[in-house]
């Protein structure tokens, strides 16, 4: 915990690693003083023998142009960040950004307000908000790894990427712990759920994903690639920078913002899993829609943090190498939750699906014997069970896991 607590010292003024440079607005006309050979008036540092993925060493007369290794190189400015990062993010806006702004105003406007009607509200927030923060790197990707934002853009941006990102994944453990609740302990679900502690566990994963988000904030993230004529934002960062500041902010979001809820979710799930077998048979459907909840955000998120971790744990000569060359697409596969999220907790539900359509169409949702037979601690609109009592009834109310 010493390490999640030395971003904070960040936020107060101390640097462990000395004063930090104040980050400027940069312009695409090339690095200062020619290429990235030595040109006259500039003088290259040798690169040091201890290489993270992707680390630049600044240049003595100019601190914000970055010298990357030859390797490196390649793969920052190869056709997996410049077009198939891009096509991703680009996936997530026209599947995403639509699916789960229809989500909200389904669960906000057409949907009784019950306690995993509020979880997945924030849910859908988080995931439609992680969408709206991928335009700017579409274009920095499409352009060349070129930023033209500026560098407040690139924090802002940045910050906002890893903040929603995990938001989602702390929502999800929130989901699973309510349906935990509903289907494995009815009875006591009745006194323990209710919108207020629904309520206080989305104010509590907004809360740790804007904290754990803020250290990216602090520091500067915009450089010049030397010779290239690029300005890079986040993607190649000082070799003591890493050390000092992202190490530690990385490891904390990665533990905390991830492996942490991921485990929440497999001990939830793997209760309601159990639970669900001993009901019978009838409820396979549910069985196996619990199973895909879990298997999709261990596929999607545990890759991605098992690799940053990596990215940043071993400082030996050539440990890892160019290991952040397989993050990037991989952070990009993450955001691909954000697509699955709505269809996994909400579109698989008829009675959610009538719902929309009565939305779109302006007229009154038929009533389901599903909607008709949700009692008072659940709804079929928002996959949860009843509280009033143990798994029953139809598949419907229990069929999102």
């Amino acid at each position: 915990m010493r390490g999640c607590l030395l971003p904070w010292a960040l936020v107060l003024g101390l640097s462990p690693a000395g004063g930090t440079q104040t980050p400027s607005v940069y312009d695409e006309l090339g690095s200062p003083g020619g290429g990235g050979d030595g040109s006259p008036g500039t003088t290259a540092p040798p690169f040091p023998a201890r290489p993270f993925s992707f680390p630049g060493q600044a240049w003595d007369n100019d601190s914000h142009t970055l010298e990357l290794p030859d390797s490196s190189r390649a793969l920052l400015l190869g056709w997996v960040p410049t077009r198939l990062v891009p096509a991703l993010y680009a996936l997530v806006l026209a599947v995403g950004l639509p699916a789960n702004a229809l989500a909200l105003w389904v669960l906000a406007a057409q949907t009784p307000r019950r306690p995993a009607t509020v979880l997945l509200m924030n849910l859908a927030a988080a995931d439609l908000l992680l969408a709206l923060a991928l335009p700017p790197r579409v274009a920095y990707h499409l352009r060349g790894q070129r930023w033209p934002f500026g560098e407040a853009a690139c924090r802002l941006d940045t910050a906002a990427l890893y903040g929603h990102m995990y938001g989602s994944v702390l929502l999800l453990a929130a989901v699973s712990l309510d349906r935990y609740l509903a289907l494995a302990h009815p009875l006591r679900a009745r006194a323990l759920r209710s919108r207020r502690l629904a309520a206080a566990l989305c104010a509590a994963a907004w809360l740790a994903a804007a904290a754990l988000a803020l250290p990216l904030a602090l520091q500067p993230q915009t450089f010049r690639l030397a010779g290239a004529g690029r300005v890079l934002c986040h993607d190649a960062l000082p070799l003591a920078a890493q050390t000092a500041h992202w190490r530690p902010a990385f490891a904390c979001l990665a533990l905390l913002g991830c492996f942490l809820p991921l485990l929440a979710m497999l001990l939830c799930c793997g209760a309601t899993l159990r639970a669900l077998s001993a009901a019978g048979r009838r409820y396979g459907h549910a069985l196996a829609l619990t199973a895909l909840v879990l298997a999709s955000a261990l596929a999607f998120f545990a890759p991605s943090n098992a690799l940053l971790l990596l990215h940043y744990s071993d400082p030996r000569p050539g440990a890892w190498g160019d290991l952040y060359g397989a993050y990037v697409p991989s952070l990009a596969l993450s955001t691909l939750n954000s697509c699955v999220d709505p269809f996994l907790y909400c579109y698989v539900s008829p009675e959610f699906r009538d719902r929309v359509r009565a939305g779109l169409c302006r007229r009154p949702a038929g009533g389901s014997k599903a909607s008709k037979a949700s009692g008072e601690g659940g709804s079929p609109d928002t996959g949860t069970q009843s509280s009033d009592g143990p798994p029953g009834g139809k598949e419907g109310r229990v069929e999102r896991g």
